[in-house]
Order: C-alpha cells, then structure tokens, then sequence
C-alpha cells in the first residue's frame, strides 16, 4: 500500500512531513509518498498575517487536495489549522508535541534587550505581549521561514526576533536561542508545537492507519486551546461588521483563527489534569486579562470555552470591541 501526504514545501513543513511519513512506514506495512503543495500563505510574503484576510492562508490548498482525493492525508503546523475544517475533513492524530514555548533569537537575553531594542515579528499575539512586558521595545514586521528570518535579524539590524521553539529545534537551529520564554512572560498560539493529521472524515481506512500516531495528551491539550481560541474569535467576529461598496455587513462567524487579535493559550496535562491557562489582549499590549482553569482531559473542549468565557467577562469583549474599532474594515487590517 502506498499513501500520499500532502503539506506545504517549507524544511519545517517538510520536516513535519517527513516524521510523520516514517512513523507511518515504521509502524503499517506501507510506503508513503510527500506531495509539497503551494498554499496562498507561501506566495504572499511581504504583508502581515493579521492584514489579510484568509484563515486558511496555509492550509486550504492542502485541504481542497485531500477533499478532491489527490492526497490521502495532509500534514500541518497546528496553529495554521483553523479552527472550523471543511465539513469533509476532521483531525484524526496529533503526534508527540514538542514543548509549546517561543523563543527569542539574540545576543541579549529579554531582561538585557537595550532600551528601544528592535524586535522582528508579525504575530499581533507575540508583539502585544512583548510590549507588556517592556513598553519600550519597537518592532519591525517580518515574515518568511525560519532561515528568512534569522537572516533578516542581521541584515535589518534587529536586536532580536521572536519564533517558536518547535521550529528552531525541529531544523536543529537550537544554537541561536538566547532565552526559551517563560508562559508567565509570553503565552503561545494554540496549538504551538503540535502537529496535525488531517485526513478526510469518511476514510476509515486511513484513519486505522494515522491512529497509531496520536498521542493522547497532545490531542486533548490542542482540543482544549481550539475550544477556547474558536470561542474567543466568534465572540470577536460576530462583532465586526465590515462595509463594502457602500454597504454595511455583519460578519456573524468565519474560520476560527488566531491572527487577527492577540490571544494565546497553552494547556498541560498532569496527573490526568489538564491545566488551560489563556489570554486576550488589546493590540498595544497595555491590557492583557489571562486566566486558569484545569478539568479532566475529556472535559477538555469544554474546558476551553469555559475558559474563554471567564475572559470575555471579565473585560475580554470590551478588548475584542477595541480590537474592531481599531482595525477598522475588517478587510484593511
């Protein structure tokens, strides 16, 4: 039997890929064959991820090759994944999570950035946090893979750029790490570290198969941090209204995503208890309300909108509404 892995064509990506398609080969009596594939994400490369809008900016090429069966399951960063899938496809495995946390890249460690430190990063969730910390940080907008990054911190003259751990370690690029950044500093986007196996809803086969990757606690941990973002984006864009061509709409709920507002969250299961810490924050990083709450793992995406709920109480909508305000038309983020 041979099957087709369709991902992006990234080293991260194909990394990813790769891991799974040896895990599958080691542990089935099967071949398993990459298919890199362009997505929307890969192509534009020059603008912010929270201006354009498309949550599937990574992944909906990959997903409408599986659904049309040119591939048998697709392989993703979690965090690019959004939130709500195509009725045709769910999420059948999660493997292993590499340890969730960002990283700063730098000489300095983040106590020893000097003041007026240039920082590189586009993610609205790590700037706003990183100006919590230290209001006094500027921050140039950067994009593109790993290796573009890292070379951009030189040739722009940054002091430091901000990427997840996962990827550095994953690409053996651990050596550049000044500082893994503690969760109490800087929480990470749901689902950070964590792989996703996306294979069509209907292919028992395939799933047999892709079952033997899952791991328990990651799966449990990223179906709580998915509740609680899906949660915190409907209660964000059932707000938006947008105007176009002198008309003014409602946007009641799209794909659940994390780029267009700064929120993070990661849980933690410990003796059979999962732990879900998150936060939302406004885009300048003056207020940022987190909260806690654990339950047991199967519990685990009630958990998250429970969660999510606590935060929108406790000032999180009034957050979301500034967020809008701000923003503007939801298509000129």
């Amino acid at each position: 039997m041979k099957i087709k892995i369709g991902t992006r064509g990234s080293k991260l990506s194909l990394w990813q890929a790769n891991f799974v398609k040896n895990k599958l080969e080691k542990l089935n009596n099967l071949k398993a064959e990459i298919i890199p594939i362009k997505t929307k994400g890969d192509k534009i490369l020059d603008t912010p991820l929270s201006k354009i809008n498309d949550k599937g900016i990574f992944t909906k090429e990959i997903e409408n090759a599986l659904i049309e069966r040119k591939i048998d399951l697709a392989v993703h960063s979690m965090k690019d994944l959004p939130t709500d899938l195509p009725e045709e496809l769910i999420i059948a495995a999660v493997p292993e999570r590499e340890i969730p946390n960002d990283v700063l890249i730098s000489k300095y460690k983040l106590n020893e950035l000097p003041y007026g430190a240039k920082i590189g990063t586009s993610s609205l969730r790590r700037i706003s946090q990183i100006l919590y910390f230290r209001n006094d940080i500027r921050i140039e907008t950067i994009r593109g893979n790993i290796d573009t990054r890292i070379k951009k911190l030189e040739s722009l003259g940054l002091d430091g750029i901000i990427v997840s751990y996962a990827g550095i370690k994953r690409l053996n690029l651990e050596s550049f790490i000044s500082e893994i950044i503690p969760f109490d500093t800087m929480l990470p986007a749901p689902g950070q570290g964590a792989i996703a196996i996306e294979i069509r809803k209907d292919d028992e086969e395939i799933y047999k198969i892709v079952r033997n990757l899952n791991d328990y606690k990651a799966f449990q941990s990223i179906k709580a941090e998915r509740s609680f973002l899906r949660r915190i984006s409907w209660t964000h864009q059932k707000s938006i209204v947008f105007q176009h061509d002198n008309k003014k709409y409602l946007r009641d709920k799209i794909p659940g995503g994390g780029c267009q507002i700064p929120v993070g969250a990661v849980a933690l299961i410990e003796d059979n208890k999962i732990k879900l810490t998150g936060m939302i924050s406004n885009l300048e990083g003056t207020k940022i309300i987190r909260g806690k709450i654990d339950g047991y793992p199967e519990e685990s995406e009630e958990i998250g909108e429970n969660l999510a709920n606590t935060l929108i109480e406790k000032g999180g909508k009034e957050i979301l509404l500034s967020i809008k305000e701000n923003k503007g038309d939801f298509f000129e983020q």
